[in-house]
């Protein structure tokens, strides 16, 4: 069982930055994948970024691949976003999730937080 709270989410002008946190809590966080979602309004929820909690590895989608960087914290047990060069296209609630690494679906979500770029 693991347990997700995201933070950090806000309004900023395109072309700005904003940082989003996500505390994991629960089990032993080294077998699980962690992953950053957003679902625009009448749009389906798609992939952000991904990293695997033991070792590092990272992919992102296409639309914010060289402005958005998924890192983790082991001592704080944080996930974290950092978003750079924002569109008004990335306006969207986030959502931190995580999977094991053996599953395939991520099985745990955190509330989400909003995003919202203005033009």
């Amino acid at each position: 069982q693991v347990h997700l709270v995201e933070s950090g989410g806000g309004l900023v002008q395109a072309g700005g930055s904003l940082r989003l946190s996500c505390a994991a809590s629960g089990s032993t966080l080294s077998m699980y994948d962690m992953g950053w979602f957003r679902q625009a309004p009448g749009q389906e929820r798609e992939f952000v970024a991904f990293i695997r909690w033991n070792g590092g590895t990272t992919f992102y989608a296409d639309s914010v691949k060289g402005r958005f960087t998924i890192s983790t914290d082991y001592a704080k047990n944080t996930v974290t976003l950092q978003m750079n060069s924002l569109k008004p296209e990335d306006t969207a609630v986030y959502y931190c999730a995580a999977k094991l690494i053996i599953q395939i679906e991520y099985e745990y979500w955190g509330q989400g937080t909003q995003v919202t770029v203005s033009s």
